[in-house]
């Protein structure tokens, strides 16, 4: 992928696009493959960073949700075990399968829990092969060395899976660019533009330069996720409210935490809710929270009674209480959930994904999760279809596979999350041996992973390399500040910067970690 040829495209291409996507997480970039697979002329237009939101801030898994069993939501368990599958099959250098834990220490938790599993285990059959069990008091300390002892009695062991959210969403941006859509970063959508009543189009903005574009299309689709009110309200001033915000927040602890290969997930918080500690690129990723909020921002920081929250959590049912100089990093995210004047709490409300048609045509899509993400591609491009009077044709994504895919086993553990590009990089550092070098305390990062993430991925800033190319901001954000000065100056070299722009880059990039540091 390649920024300035995008936007030459956008700006001197005179046929108007079937469709204009405005925003770039996952629901857009899912919508943009779902348009392309069916051969339709795409444009996507994001104001950030690919996923710069909530779509890089997940608990990173893929799951049918078991806690909706026990809201009755058998149709959204169905929907998203089946994505599971599909994605297991379509991304399995990014998706992978998870074992999960529910330690049990009340004689009725292990009877009661295994029922629920063994629905769940049901309804997935056409998804999944994999069964769960019951496990012993030893089989259980053996799967999770760390986990609270006193009383413990068994557990209970079922299968999901998990993923790298960021990195997904990047390979689905070059998935629908191969596909011969336009995605675009750090283009934002300023007003749309209106021909006889109807929605033409949009005049976006490059952050980059301040160039105005006018971007023609038969259909624009709004996918901002928990900014879609804002656009809603260009188009219709005063507008009633389609999302409620809630922020759900994570810490990260030391791999010795919770080591093995199996996640924990504790059934019951405070709240009401479940809480996940899993395994996750060297770390463990403890979360997450609901907690309602106001307003929306790109970047949210976790609350200290969410932190405080995760961390008593952890202490119930860990050996060693995890306190806060454990904690590697904090990060949050904003889910659009679909509003409701009937749900208080918004633990209760659904993660069920809604379309809205405005009078001039405007394609809202709202809430969902990234499990079905594809899903809530095809869908609002089947209601694309209809609004704008394409002509029909049938998605392709079911089958599918994501940019990087490959079922070959990857000698380098650090380069597996780039699948079947593993082998090109691998070539860069073999043929360039200072790229080779690491550029962290940890050996995570090396200067051929910057270099590809410029050349190939469209980073453009300190955060687009540390946070989502690669995830060393999420997993050890001080080791990030440490590795920023370096990967400064890489960048600068492909992106033919000076000096001046490193000092502003690290300056800036410091000011951003922070927020990842408690």
């Amino acid at each position: 992928m390649n920024r300035e040829s995008f936007i030459d495209r956008l700006a001197s291409e005179r046929e108007t696009w079937d469709v204009l996507i405005v925003g770039g997480g996952a629901t857009g970039l899912g919508a943009a493959v779902d348009a392309a697979s069916r051969g339709y002329r795409v444009a996507l237009i994001e104001q950030s960073d690919f996923a710069k939101a909530t779509s890089s801030r997940s608990t990173k898994l893929i799951h049918g949700g078991i806690r909706y069993l026990r809201q009755g939501r058998v149709g959204l368990v169905l929907d998203s075990l089946r994505e599971r599958g599909i994605l297991l099959r379509n991304a399995p250098h990014l998706v992978s399968p998870l074992d999960f834990i529910i330690p049990a220490y009340a004689r009725w938790e292990r009877p009661f829990y295994g029922l629920g599993v063994l629905l769940y285990d049901r309804l997935a059959r056409e998804a999944d092969g994999r069964r769960s069990r019951i496990l012993s008091r030893d089989e259980t300390l053996r799967r999770l060395p760390t986990v609270a002892t006193r009383g413990l009695r068994g557990g209970v062991c079922y299968h999901d899976a998990q993923f790298d959210d960021a990195r997904l969403a990047i390979e689905l941006a070059r998935t629908a660019a191969a596909l011969g859509a336009v995605p675009v970063n750090y283009m934002r959508a300023e007003r749309l533009l209106e021909r006889g009543g109807r929605i033409c189009g949009a005049v976006a903005l490059d952050v980059e330069t301040g160039r105005e574009i006018e971007i023609a299309a038969r259909a624009v689709i709004n996918a901002t996720g928990v900014f879609a009110d804002v656009l809603r309200g260009i188009d219709e001033p005063g507008c009633a409210k389609l999302v409620t915000p809630s922020q759900g927040a994570h810490i990260v602890l030391p791999h010795s935490f919770l080591p093995g290969d199996a996640a924990l997930l504790v059934p019951r918080t405070a709240d009401g809710r479940v809480m996940f500690a899993v395994p996750w690129h060297g770390q463990v990723i403890v979360g997450t929270t609901d907690t309602p909020v106001e307003g929306t921002e790109l970047d949210p920081r976790p609350l200290e009674e969410e932190v405080r929250f995760i961390l008593d959590h952890a202490a119930r049912y860990l050996s060693r209480a995890p306190g806060p100089a454990d904690v590697l990093s904090v990060f949050a995210g904003l889910r659009p959930l679909v509003a409701s004047s009937a749900v208080r709490a918004t633990s209760s409300i659904g993660r069920d994904h809604a379309i809205h048609v405005s009078r001039s045509g405007l394609i809202t899509i709202t809430g969902g999760k990234w499990t079905t993400y594809r899903k809530m591609g095809e869908d609002v491009i089947d209601r694309a279809v209809q609004v704008a009077g394409l002509t029909p044709r049938p998605s392709g994504t079911a089958t599918l596979r994501i940019h990087g895919h490959t079922e070959q086993p990857l000698p380098n553990a650090r380069l597996t999350r780039y699948g079947a590009d593993a082998a090109a990089l691998h070539d860069l550092e073999r043929a360039s041996p200072e790229l080779a070098r690491s550029l962290d305390p940890d050996g995570q990062l090396s200067g051929a992973q910057v270099v590809w993430a410029v050349r190939h991925e469209m980073a453009r800033t300190l955060e687009d390399v540390l946070a989502r190319r690669t995830r060393l901001l999420i997993v050890a954000a001080r080791a990030s500040v440490a590795a920023a000065p370096a990967v400064a100056r890489r960048m600068a070299q492909e992106l033919g910067r000076d000096a001046a722009w490193e000092r502003r880059a690290v300056e800036e990039y410091g000011s951003i970690a922070r927020r990842y540091i408690l």
